[in-house]
């Protein structure tokens, strides 16, 4: 388990799990190890979880965290799988009623380690760690306060293990953001246990707006659908064409005469609603070369009104009701 061979460093394909106490910092030496002994704790409800017997796996301490290679045979569908969902659980029954909660963020990767007499060593093992102390980790940990777990994998893990499903795994409740740390500059997967989506938009992980969660499917730009729990871009032009684009209702109308001016014949204008009775359609009108559509009496109740098609557009009509 060393990954040496005739005393040459050449490396084993472990599972690699980094975890790390959030603000450990500003906590006493008490509470320290307090929340010390129950991420150990945790972790080894989440080991016997999936059959992985004291002994089995290298640990190394690390003051507030930990930092795990197990052992090639154990299968990563499990780690990713009921792992995840026993440590989440203990976390849960741990935190209930107390104060300050013990909220972890885990890193988790898969590739060659090996093992000399101080510990373990390996590209597998710089990512974990990478994942781990991401800035996007951080960020939903230190701003939505309520979140006690985030699992961030590598793009690696992501694409040829919890792609495929299982037990307990939740593909589809991952979002992708970039990494840039150190040397580091690569995809990563986010996932908050029992929450259909983590609260990033975008590829550098950025969170939304206080108080607003990411909403699923809003388009990230006109004519660009986004993926699922992203927000459009900051600046993003909006469609301004009303329901049919998803910007919302039409406008309810107000008290008050409405005219309406459209720019060339009124065939095919996608989106738009016409409330109220009005009397006509005047074409080149005094208003310009537009035609206009007069509404005097914009009544809620009074049920939508269209006109299409060149007869709608070649003269006047009077008296409410629909356009000659």
């Amino acid at each position: 388990m060393s990954g040496e061979v005739g005393g040459e460093a050449c490396g084993i394909h472990r599972f690699v799990v980094f975890g790390d106490i959030c603000g450990s910092g500003t906590l006493d030496l008490a509470e320290k190890k307090h929340q010390r002994a129950a991420m150990y704790a945790a972790f080894d409800d989440a080991y016997s979880s999936v059959g992985v017997e004291p002994g089995t796996f290298h640990q190394e301490d690390r003051g507030d965290g930990i930092l795990v290679a197990l052992r090639p045979d154990v299968p990563p569908t499990l780690m990713v799988g009921r792992w995840i969902d026993t440590l989440y659980e203990s976390l849960r029954a741990h935190n209930q009623g107390r104060v300050r909660p013990l909220r972890l963020r885990i890193g988790m990767n898969a590739g060659l380690v090996t093992q000399d007499r101080h510990g373990l060593v390996g590209r597998a093992v710089d990512l974990a760690a990478r994942l781990c102390d991401s800035p996007p980790a951080k960020r939903i940990m230190n701003e939505t306060p309520e979140i006690d777990l985030v699992v961030v994998v590598s793009d690696w893990l992501y694409g040829n293990v919890v792609a495929d499903g299982g037990r307990y795994v939740e593909p589809d409740h991952y979002r992708s953001a970039r990494i840039r740390s150190k040397e580091t500059d690569e995809a990563a997967w986010f996932h908050v246990p029992r929450r259909p989506a983590p609260p990033l938009i975008g590829r550098d992980g950025e969170l939304p707006p206080e108080g607003e969660p990411a909403p699923e499917g809003e388009p990230a730009a006109a004519g660009e659908p986004a993926a699922a729990g992203e927000r459009p871009p900051a600046g993003a032009a909006r469609t301004g064409v009303g329901p049919s684009r998803g910007d919302g209702p039409t406008p309810r109308p107000v008290g008050g005469n409405r005219e309406y001016h459209v720019g060339g014949d009124l065939l095919d204008i996608h989106g738009n609603t016409i409330h109220g009775g009005f009397t006509g359609i005047r074409k080149g009108s005094t208003k310009g070369a537009g035609d206009s559509v007069t509404d005097p009496d914009p009544r809620p109740g009074s049920g939508p009104r269209s006109g299409s098609g060149a007869g709608a557009s070649s003269g006047t009509a009077s008296g409410a009701g629909e356009p000659e």
